[in-house]
C-alpha cells in the first residue's frame, strides 16, 4: 500500500443480480461489518436498476458507498438509455466507473469520451474511478505501457487529480487468469511513475486498484504490494460472503 488511506474494495456487479438479491447482499454487509469498521473502503457498483435499492440498503453504514457503472457526459437531454451525473447523484451515488474495459470494447468508448465522462462526474460531486488497461493482443504486441500512457494522459489532463484509478489487465478479466502479485505491482509502479511524470501531486494521492480476477484467495498478497491500493472485483463480488473476505484482506 502506497497511500495513507485504507485500501478500496470495489464490487462491480456488471449486468447481474435482481432487487431481492441486492437487498439480501446489503443485509449481509451490515451483518458482516457489525461492531467493527471495514478494513477497506467499500464501494458497490450495481446495475442502474438496483441503485436506489443499494443506496437505501447501505444508508448509514460507515465506509460503504454506492456508484454507477457508467454515465453520459451531458447533464441531460435526448440520450435514450443513458444516465447523467445528476441522476446518479439523485439515486444516491457518490462514485461512478468511467472507461471500464467492457464499455471501451463493447461500446467503442475513446479516451477522450472517458475523460469527458469523468469530468462530468467531478462537476456534479461524484468521484470517478477511471479504468485503464491493455487487451491480450496489446499485451502480446508489447504495447502495455504505450496503451496505459495514452489512457492516463487523457484522464490527468482533464481532471487534475480528482479521480482514482483501476488497472484492468483485460486478458485477466473473467478468464481465471491473474497476473502474479509482482507482475501487477510492476504495472502499478509504472502507472504511478507515469502519473508522477504528468503531475507529481496527483501521483502521490491517487489510489490505484487492481482489477484482474481478484478473489479472497489472492487479495491479501496483492494488497501487500507497495503500489496496489485495492481491488476492482467482478465475479468474486457477486456473493456477499466472498466479497466480505476480500474486504477483510486489506486489514489496515
Amino acid at each position: 500500500m502506497s497511500s495513507d488511506r485504507r485500501p478500496i474494495a470495489a464490487a462491480n456487479w456488471k449486468m447481474n443480480l435482481l432487487r431481492r438479491d441486492a437487498a439480501d447482499y446489503c443485509r449481509a454487509l451490515r451483518s458482516g461489518f457489525v461492531g467493527r469498521r471495514p478494513a477497506a473502503e467499500v464501494l458497490l457498483f450495481p446495475p442502474a436498476t438496483l441503485l436506489t435499492t443499494v443506496a437505501g440498503g447501505i444508508d448509514g453504514l460507515a465506509d460503504v458507498a454506492c456508484g454507477g457503472q457508467d454515465l453520459h457526459p451531458e447533464a441531460g437531454g435526448a440520450h435514450t438509455g443513458d444516465l447523467s451525473a445528476p441522476q446518479l447523484a439523485d439515486a444516491g451515488c457518490t462514485w461512478v466507473l468511467c472507461g471500464h474495459s467492457e464499455r471501451r470494447q463493447d461500446h467503442g468508448e475513446s479516451d477522450e469520451l472517458v475523460a469527458r465522462k469523468a469530468l462530468a462526474a467531478v462537476g456534479h460531486g461524484l468521484t470517478p474511478l477511471i479504468c485503464v488497461g491493455e487487451t491480450a493482443d496489446e499485451r502480446r504486441a508489447g504495447r502495455t505501457f504505450e496503451v496505459l500512457g495514452r489512457q492516463l494522459a487523457a484522464a490527468v489532463s482533464a481532471l487534475e487529480g480528482r479521480f482514482e484509478l483501476a488497472y484492468e489487465p483485460v486478458w485477466a478479466i473473467g478468464t481465471g487468469k491473474t497476473a502474479s502479485p509482482q507482475q501487477a505491482q510492476d504495472v502499478h509502479a509504472h502507472i504511478r511513475g507515469k502519473l508522477a511524470g504528468l503531475d507529481e501531486a496527483v501521483a502521490a494521492k491517487v489510489q490505484i486498484l487492481y482489477g484482474g480476477s481478484v478473489k479472497g484467495s489472492n487479495a491479501a498478497e496483492l494488497l501487500a504490494m507497495e503500489d496496489i491500493d485495492g481491488g476492482l472485483i467482478g465475479g468474486a463480488s457477486l456473493d456477499a460472503n466472498d466479497f466480505l473476505a476480500i474486504c477483510r484482506a486489506g486489514n489496515a
